[in-house]
C-alpha cells in the first residue's frame, strides 16, 4: 500500500473551495457527478455515480475533511484527508491519501490531478 500527497493553491476564498468538496451541485459542476455528498460526519457519500464511495469520518468546516474511500471492488478503504488553509485570500488544499493499492498507485495519483483537484482548481481559475 502506498501514500499520495499533493498540494494545490486555488485562487478563491476558502469558503467557496470548501463548498466544491461538500456541495453536490458544485461537485457536479467540476465533473464528479452525479454526486451524493454532505458536510456531515458519518455521511455516506458517492461520487461519479458510485464509482467512488465511502464515509465522511471527520469534518471540521473549512479546515479538514477525512473520508474512507472505496473504488471498484476494494476490500479495505483508502483513507483520504483534505486539509484546508487560508493563504493570502486564497485557499491551499493538501491531499493525503493512505492505503492506496500498489497496482493502482500511478492511475490514482494522476487521477487526482485530472479528475478531482485539478478540475476544482480550474473551476475557480478558468477566468484567469
Amino acid at each position: 500500500m502506498k501514500i499520495i500527497k499533493q498540494t494545490y493553491l486555488i485562487k478563491a476564498p476558502i469558503e467557496k473551495v470548501w463548498q466544491a468538496f461538500v456541495d453536490p451541485e458544485i461537485i457536479n459542476k467540476w465533473g464528479a457527478g452525479p454526486a451524493v455528498m454532505s458536510e456531515e460526519e458519518g455521511f455516506k457519500f458517492s461520487l461519479w455515480g458510485g464509482d467512488i464511495h465511502g464515509t465522511n469520518t471527520k469534518v471540521v468546516k473549512e479546515k479538514k475533511l477525512v473520508q474512507d474511500w472505496y473504488g471498484g471492488d476494494w476490500a479495505k478503504p483508502s483513507k483520504v484527508t483534505f486539509t484546508f488553509f487560508k493563504d493570502k485570500g486564497n485557499a491551499k488544499v493538501e491531499l493525503l491519501q493512505e492505503n492506496v493499492p500498489d497496482e493502482e498507485f500511478e492511475s490514482i495519483n494522476q487521477g487526482w490531478k485530472d479528475y478531482y483537484l485539478g478540475p476544482i482548481k480550474n473551476l475557480f481559475e478558468k477566468a484567469d
